[in-house]
């Protein structure tokens, strides 16, 4: 029998689960140091939100096998120290679906009913039936951006009201989409065909102000926009100026750039429904929470693999010292794939050569699906939900092994499938850390410990190409940490010149505007 530390409130179902086969103390409130004291012999550590699992407190646990977080973020988790003390951190990333899928619902629902607003006006003594006509779903197009699982459940709510479904996510195929009877489009394009939009999309610079002015000026006149993802995927001050000048109808909000949002400009627009963040709170996501993260320290205290591990899996010390190094490698090369294939890949092929492609492939293969899905999953990819996760991304994976290349010991090469043609990445591990060693039919090298981005140039193999990209960047005050060029077949070459900042796109346009470029595009290393 293990002993279990609960740190935080916990949903009465998961201290009996628990209970029933441990002994459990619960211990709410605890300081760092008290918390450091308290985990003594314990075993398996419960929180919620409000603890801090730091790098001491999991030190100081030498027996602590796993960390369980009743929620999803794991902010609160010193996962790398976990990771180092070979401590299994889990959480309950599905808890709050279906909460959050119905609370974005239901700020459609008020948004187009005016009901908090009607609501208000009773309760001011006022019988406003006139001021406040709404319009019906039924009929109307729905905008999904970002089918995962809280878009996918909102799209399923939204055709049982009749609604027209039309979808932006550039990461999910066409089949996957014809499955979930959305039409897919790009972001302009369902900006002017909808008349309601819902946001489920990642916050990551890609989709940071996603909704701006140029694009609410696109979009279709009286449009309504539904946020219960991440508030600064919307450019505030353009939304509420779209609100005020009759382009936009009206929002439903649980998110904000900046929490508590008390005295955002967004909450002053009798508009704009505003809800505190209240997506997840509700008592089934809180129950769900609690019992998938009992359920999953039950399992690893049992030696058994938990459906959602938050850091590296287990694996035997003989492997991990073989292929350990090289798991950031195909990471990077499956980022990187992802990031040239620009779109939905319909199929990666994995090759591991050298000494790496001898041993247990299945750690390797999740860290390319981590890096394949790192910009459209907040999941956190692991053994047990890799080829969950990638199905659902509508990816098929093959793994082989090969001979080793020259000059490389071993070498991951991710090559990526869209309906256009195969991007191909190859990277590797050395003693300076990881290296992109090929692109396409390109020979590269690419550092991410050089320099956090890079530019990649594929323009005519002639002189004074090097110095006029230089040049660009020198004029832009981009510092350039290194370059590397690989000649390919024929008359063409690849510059990738690693930077100290992201280029916009207007510098990207610049370079594409050069005679004898053909193409020029932002790497992100990081």
């Amino acid at each position: 029998m293990a002993r279990v530390l609960i740190a935080d409130t916990l949903a009465k179902q998961g201290i009996e689960m628990l209970s029933k086969e441990h002994d459990v103390e619960v211990k709410t409130g605890l300081s760092e140091d008290a918390l450091i004291e308290a985990v003594a012999g314990v075993q398996a550590l419960v929180v919620r939100s409000q603890t801090q699992v730091t790098e001491r407190v999991i030190a100081a646990a030498t027996s602590l096998e796993v960390i369980g977080r009743a929620g999803v973020g794991v902010d609160n988790i010193d996962v790398e120290a976990a990771t180092r003390h070979g401590v299994i951190v889990v959480n309950a990333p599905l808890a709050n679906t279906l909460s959050t899928a119905e609370h974005a619902f239901g700020l459609m629902l008020a948004t187009a009913r005016n009901i908090p607003q009607g609501h208000a006006s009773l309760q001011a003594g006022r019988w406003d039936r006139n001021k406040y006509m709404g319009v019906e779903l039924a009929g109307k197009t729905l905008g999904v951006v970002g089918l995962g699982r809280i878009g996918t459940e909102v799209a399923n709510r939204a055709r049982a009201f009749q609604m027209r479904i039309v979808a932006y996510d550039p990461f999910v195929s066409p089949e996957r989409a014809a499955t979930l009877g959305v039409e897919l489009m790009d972001l302009d394009g369902v900006l002017a065909e909808s008349d309601f939009v819902t946001l489920h999309a990642l916050l990551h610079e890609g989709t940071r102000n996603l909704i701006n002015a140029e694009r609410l000026a696109k979009a279709k006149p009286g449009i309504r926009i539904i946020n219960a993802a991440r508030g600064a995927l919307i450019d505030e001050q353009a939304l509420f100026d779209a609100v005020e000048s009759g382009q936009v109808a009206g929002a439903g909000l649980d998110v904000f750039s900046e929490e508590p949002a008390v005295g955002n400009i967004l909450t002053t627009s009798d508009k704009i429904v505003v809800t505190p963040h209240l997506a997840a709170s509700t008592g089934e996501a809180q129950d769900r929470a609690a019992v998938d993260t009992a359920e999953q320290v039950l399992d690893v205290l049992a030696g058994r693999s938990a459906r959602f591990a938050v850091n590296a899996p287990l694996v035997d010390p003989e492997t991990m010292a073989i292929i350990g190094p090289y798991l950031d490698a195909a990471d990077l090369a499956g980022r990187l794939a992802a990031q040239l294939a620009g779109g939905p890949v319909q199929q990666v092929r994995v090759q591991l050569l050298g000494e790496i492609g001898t041993h247990e492939p299945g750690p390797l293969r999740t860290a390319v699906i981590g890096g394949l899905l790192a910009r459209v999953s907040d999941a956190k990819v692991t053994v047990v939900n890799a080829d969950q996760l990638a199905e659902q991304a509508g990816l098929r994976l093959e793994i082989e092994s090969g001979p080793a290349r020259d000059p490389y010991t071993s070498l991951v090469v991710v090559q990526a499938a869209m309906a256009d043609g195969v991007r191909s990445v190859a990277a590797t591990h050395t003693s300076n850390g990881v290296r992109v060693v090929g692109i396409d039919d390109y020979t590269v090298e690419i550092s991410p410990n050089a320099a956090p981005h890079a530019v990649m140039v594929e323009n005519v193999d002639r002189p004074g190409m090097i110095g006029r990209v230089g040049g660009l960047l020198g004029g832009n005050n981009v510092n350039i940490a290194y370059m590397s060029v690989g000649a390919g077949n024929g008359e063409r070459a690849l510059m990738v010149l690693g930077t100290d900042r992201e280029l916009n796109e207007q510098e990207i346009g610049e370079l594409t505007a050069f005679e004898n470029v053909f193409s020029a595009r932002q790497l992100d290393l990081e």
